[in-house]
């Protein structure tokens, strides 16, 4: 057998769903060669082998974030940070857009993210006039906690031509009040101002690719899925990801989803380049086809067959495409043309558009291991979970929705809906193999929030919802895992940790198994190895062993 590179002994190391437990891990050539007891391992290793001393430490295959935008993630660093836990306050909000301002020229683009209306000590977004004073020389828009909604002052909304008489596109909404523009615009109704705003060049989307990405290792995640290449700065954001793969400057690895929707789009250039999903390499491989059928349940713009709670009867949402027929033709082509579907749908009336999109796509050109995504996928209905069995079409969740949003959910549906989305239970038994995901930076990149949500269905403040929903903790991390290297055809390569799988593995300060659920909130990733390398490791661990074989 061969000579390992790097060997991790003396600890507890998961396999993967049924496959129990071992002391050690051997990795070369970048995967697995053997895992066993210590003996079976440090006889393995050479004089050049890399030594890592477990101590007793929990190691899983690495984290695989099944729905995450990592290049916006890094660009969102450099914006003003207007996240609950930083912004609690309406004048937090402007007193913290107005210190950006302070060190911007006058004219510049002010933008910030992450706030959310309904924490704020106002209960609502704020007013462009609000903006208007605190920037009166600066186009501001400061986008909500979703991403789905954003606030523009005057000056912005001027230099989009934005008007009181201008229209609220299809799909989307431009806010008015008693006849004049509040500043909120929502999905479609933003493009008309995120089309004049400033794009950030190839140079600038691979520092935000790789300043991300280093921040996934540091929480243990060595995969993930970029859930929208495209999205704002349309083919260089591809160009970045392809420059970053080629220069070593890609953290971790990346399955990258092509921008295929009606209002932005680089599916005819990714078709041209031969950027078919499954295509590309083990860091950089080419995803599935991402539309928008609606927007977000928080926000209200999630499209329902129902009335939201506190809203008139017509308040159920905004479906993005409401044309069947449109929808059904952007998705066949697609299909037709070889590529897996990962379309954005959280309402159910969006998810019965896109399960007849997918319907007729496949009874046209059958691909039964085609694994169609719906991402979100939050409140369905039972009898859209047996059409999701019949076509196996994938859900792609996200646990930190319900652990960060529970209580707001409660809020604008009624419990019995709150209690039944996002059914993990149900679709494990279905054989779905529900992933899991944080869509980051709509929440924290931070995995330990989903995994506690998936065990205990509580949210932040402890509110249980969905008992019967409840996973294992191997559960749990299988979807963090396996399901989620499943969900881009990529099972057999990862998601394991047997030999010929690749060696990325993630090292736990404390054993996710046996701890209370609430320790998991606590619980540090101290190393991160990726393809047998070390990518991240904990300061102060003292992880290496530096003792000759």
């Amino acid at each position: 057998m061969s000579v390992a590179d790097c060997i991790l002994t003396g600890g507890r190391v998961w396999k993967g769903k049924g496959l129990g437990f071992a002391e050690a891990v051997a990795i070369a050539d970048g995967k697995v060669l053997a895992v066993g007891s210590d003996a079976e391992i440090t006889a393995l290793a050479g004089p050049k082998t890399e030594r890592i001393a477990l101590d007793g430490r929990l190691a899983t295959p690495g984290l695989y974030d099944a729905h995450m935008h990592l290049h916006m993630y890094g660009l969102a660093m450099a914006e003003v940070d207007l996240r609950p836990q930083v912004v609690e306050t309406l004048e937090q909000l402007l007193d913290a857009v107005r210190a950006k301002a302070a060190v911007t020229p006058k004219g510049e683009w002010i933008t910030g993210r992450g706030y959310d209306n309904f924490k704020l000590d106002v209960g609502r977004h704020p007013f462009r006039e609000e903006l208007d004073m605190a920037c009166p020389d600066h186009p501001v828009y400061v986008v909500r906690t979703d991403g789905h909604l954003g606030v523009a002052n005057s000056l912005a909304l001027e230099m989009a031509g934005i008007t009181e008489d201008t229209p609220s596109p299809e799909g989307g909404l431009i806010e008015r009040k008693n006849g004049r523009l509040t500043g909120l615009l929502a999905e479609t109704g933003r493009q008309q101002l995120t089309d004049i705003m400033p794009k950030a060049d190839v140079p600038q989307l691979v520092e935000a690719i790789e300043r991300a990405g280093k921040v996934l290792l540091s929480h243990g995640i060595t995969s993930c899925m970029e859930a929208a290449i495209g999205i704002q700065g349309g083919w260089p954001e591809m160009e970045a990801y392809l420059e970053a793969n080629r220069t070593g400057r890609l953290p971790l690895r990346v399955y990258g989803t092509i921008m295929g929707d009606k209002t932005q789009s680089i599916l005819d250039q990714a078709t041209a380049a031969g950027m078919i999903t499954g295509t590309g390499d083990e860091m950089f491989r080419h995803g599935p086809v991402k539309i928008f059928t609606d927007g977000s349940a928080s926000g209200r713009t999630a499209a329902m067959t129902w009335a939201y709670k506190g809203g008139d009867p017509d308040d159920k949402g905004i479906l993005c495409i409401p044309d069947q027929a449109e929808l059904s033709a952007m998705v066949l082509a697609a299909h037709r043309a070889g590529y897996q579907m990962a379309i954005h749908a959280i309402g159910d009336a969006a998810i019965d558009e896109v399960l007849n999109a997918y319907e007729a796509a496949l009874k046209d050109t059958p691909a039964p291991d085609r694994r169609h995504r719906i991402e979100h996928c939050g409140w369905l209905r039972p009898d859209q979970l047996q059409r999701m069995i019949d076509m196996h079409v994938l859900p792609v969740p996200q646990p930190s929705f319900m652990y960060w949003f529970g209580e707001l959910y409660c809020a604008v549906a009624e419990l019995d809906k709150v209690e039944g989305s996002h059914p993990y239970r149900d679709w494990i038994n279905a054989g779905l193999e529900p992933s899991a995901s944080t869509d980051c930076p709509v929440t924290e990149i931070d995995p330990r929030p989903v995994l506690y949500n998936l065990i205990t269905r509580k949210t932040a403040k402890g509110l249980v919802l969905g008992e019967a929903q409840r996973l294992s903790v191997e559960e749990a991390l299988h979807a963090y895992t396996y399901a989620s290297a499943y969900g881009s055809h990529e099972e057999e390569v990862k998601g394991r940790l047997i030999p010929g799988q690749l060696g990325d593995v993630a090292v736990w300060d404390r054993d996710l198994f046996t701890i209370d659920p609430a320790e998991i909130l606590q619980a540090n990733c101290d190393l991160a190895i990726l393809g047998g390398r070390i990518a991240h490791e904990r300061a102060g661990q003292g992880v290496r062993d530096k003792a000759d074989a």
